[in-house]
Parts: structure tokens; sequence; C-alpha cells
């Protein structure tokens, strides 16, 4: 079913927002749950007369995230993504001197997931770096371009006598979004990464769990709140903008996921229970909702997903969500709008901006809930 194009959220162009430059969060605050966390309840998209729903659905509260413990019940579940980034990007030179810069995107098919030495990649100079050519980035790594892909990519292998993901760790870049304006620094290897991140294959931090410190975890779980954790790994696609005004058109690149056997046992006792689902972020609902079948119960296991959830979306799986700010236009804002009503989270992004809130990844968060 797709909405009518007069229906709100129905086109690209019904997310967009005027954002003062001044607002994009370019550093971390100094404490992660020091942050500020406005709060809005959510609409019933599928009520009668849900537009009317949406104005009447209380009012935004303002809290920093810490207060997080206010809104949580015991029975609760609070579901994460422990994926971490990679230090995927890759400064180095031809051996003619020129300065060339690689970002590994994924492993391919075939690589060895104990030691992926064979990635897709995007490159620069992408007119320059062809096929065999070489780029030394460390003494003891260099990368060697195999292929080109569909797109503009590459396929590379890291040539290095130590593991693969060990030398990233050496000689790596924090890929930080590029409208942060600026290179990586020392703090961002802590900062652009979760305090629960696990298992390494993101190039872009699952932000909305930037929020959370052990400490505020241990309160949670104080209060009778149950955590358990998936993986998604973040892929670039996802931030991709959508450019067409026909959402139809726009296609999501596959992000790999996994949920593992215990949290989707964990998951499904708690909702049977009456307990909430608190999604950490847009990409714990993408793989809740890939994972879950028509009657919201999940099911254990992991591949690929491309869902791109936008209005009129019926959510299976989650129950509550913490979010960051999005783009204009980004299928992340899309996915919170068919989550929390697209009149009543547009009309929260204009209060955040109006209250002055901080955006995107370093920024501050929403619950909608």
């Amino acid at each position: 079913m797709i909405l009518p194009a007069s229906a709100p959220g129905s086109v690209a162009s019904h997310y967009d927002y005027v954002l003062p430059p001044g607002r994009i969060a370019r550093y971390p605050v100094a404490r992660r749950d020091e942050s500020r966390l406005l709060v809005v309840p959510r609409a019933d998209t599928h009520a009668p007369a849900a537009r009317a729903a949406e104005r009447h659905a209380g009012p935004f509260r303002h809290l920093r995230f810490h207060q997080l413990v206010e809104l949580v019940r015991p029975g609760d579940i609070l579901v994460v993504n422990e994926s971490r980034v990679l230090p995927a990007r890759l400064l180095g030179r031809k051996p003619t001197g020129a300065p060339s810069e690689i970002l590994l995107l994924r492993p391919t098919a075939d690589a060895d997931r104990a030691d992926p030495r064979t990635w897709e990649a995007l490159v620069r100079p992408g007119g320059k770096l062809k096929p065999g050519r070489r780029v030394v980035v460390a003494d003891d790594l260099e990368v060697l371009i195999l292929d080109s892909t569909e797109g503009g990519g590459r396929v590379v292998r890291l040539e290095c006598a130590a593991p693969a993901l060990d030398a990233l760790e050496r000689h790596g870049h924090v890929p930080l979004p590029p409208y942060l304006k600026r290179e990586d620094e020392p703090l961002d290897r802590e900062r652009y990464q979760t305090v629960y991140a696990r298992d390494p294959g993101s190039v872009a931090a699952p932000t909305a769990g930037l929020h959370f410190t052990p400490e505020l975890l241990a309160e949670l779980e104080r209060r009778g709140v149950v955590r358990v954790a998936l993986t998604l790994h973040v892929g670039l696609g996802t931030f991709r903008p959508v450019e067409g005004e026909d959402l139809v058109t726009h296609d999501l690149h596959p992000e790999p996921y996994r949920v593992g056997a215990a949290a989707a046992r964990a998951i499904n006792g708690a909702r049977r229970a009456g307990g909430r689902c608190w999604a950490v972020g847009t990409t714990v609902v993408r793989a809740l909702e890939t994972s879950a079948d028509e009657r919201g119960t999940i099911q254990a296991g992991g591949g690929s997903t491309r869902l791109f959830i936008r209005a009129p979306y019926r959510f299976r799986a989650v129950d509550a969500l913490l979010t960051n700010f999005h783009l204009p236009r980004s299928t992340l804002l899309m996915l919170v709008a068919a989550f929390g009503g697209h009149a009543r989270v547009m009309d929260a992004y204009r209060v955040a901006v109006a209250e002055g809130y901080r955006f995107y990844s370093y920024g501050d968060a929403m619950a909608v809930a």
C-alpha cells in the first residue's frame, strides 16, 4: 500500500526542514548521558482520524539522556546494536607520491570472516586508482586495486603481514560523516563508538547508542530493564538522501544483520509478559522488523536487509524508539516519522531547532514512546 501523492509523508520533500549550520554537533558533549533528550509521545498512526490523534498525543518533554530511567518500566527490554565502527578510512600514496584515499565499505562475499583481506571500497581519486594500481598506507600495509564495481567503487585487497583488522586498528582513520567538516581526532576513537560495541563491521556509528554510559546501563538494569544485543553493520547507503520525489524508486543498499537465539527469546518473552521493546536506533528497528513474523514474534537468524520503512507501515516488533536527529530527506527520518507519525515527528524537529538541540551523529536524542 502506497500513500496517495497528496498524503503527508508520501514524497521526499515532505521530509525537508531548515537547520541552521551552527546546530550540527561537530564534537560530542563532555559526558555521553548529559546530551539532551526530547520526549515525543507516539501518535497512533493507525487509529481513525490518525492526523487528529497525532495532534493530541501529548506534550513534548525536555530531559537529559540519563533521565531515560524515568521513561522505562520494569519488564521493558532495551535492544542495542553492538556493531563496532571500523577505522575504515585509509590515507596513503601511490608509488608516484600522489595522495590517495581508500574507504572500506564491506568485506567481499568470499573474504575470510576471521581475517578479511578483500573489500568493496570507495577510492579517491577515482580516475587514477584503476585495477592494478597500488596505494602505500604504511611500511606494513598496502592496498592493491583488484577490480571496478558498479557505481564507481572498487574491489581492493589489503596486503599486510599482520591480521587485516589489526592493521586497520593501527593505520586506519575513523570515517567521520562529512557534515562534521573536520578530520578525525584521537577522541573520536572512543566517542564515535558505543560503550558496548563488540563486533567490528560498521563504517558509521549506530548513533542512538552513543549516549549510554556504563553507569546508566547499570541503573536501567537495577530498575528491572533487560538489555539484549543484536548486530547490524551500518553501511554508507543508509545515509544516502532520497534524490527523487517518489519514495518507491529509492533502493537501500543491503546491510548484514544477525539476531541471536537468546536475544530473540528474551524479546519475545518480555513482550508476552507486557513489557515494551525499546529499540536503540533505527538500525535496531530495521533488524527487528526484518526478523519479525506477522504476529511480531522475532525469529533468530540473520542475513542482509534492504528494508525501507516509510509510512504507511505497521510496526510489529518495536514499541518505543530512541534515536538521534537525522538529515533532511533521509530514509532514517522517514523511518522515525513512520513510527511516531509524520506530522508529530516533523513538529518535534521544528521544536528541536527552536529549542537549540544539537543535531546528527554527535548531537542530542529523541525518545518516541
